[in-house]
């Protein structure tokens, strides 16, 4: 019997979806920082959402 085949496992899946909507000056922004950062639209949105609920 051949192993079992395709990605591994994570320890946190991401299977929630939040969407936000954003004017184009912000748009523009964000994809410069990512640039700048060579990071994803995501990590950013994570990153600003851990860094408000640091705040608290």
């Amino acid at each position: 019997m051949s192993p079992r085949t395709g990605r591994p496992k994570v320890d946190k899946p991401k299977t929630i979806e939040v969407k936000a909507r954003i004017d184009e000056e912000t748009n523009a922004m964000l994809v410069k920082y990512c640039k700048e950062h060579q990071v994803s639209r995501t990590e950013v949105v994570r990153m600003g959402i851990e860094k408000v609920l640091k705040k608290e």
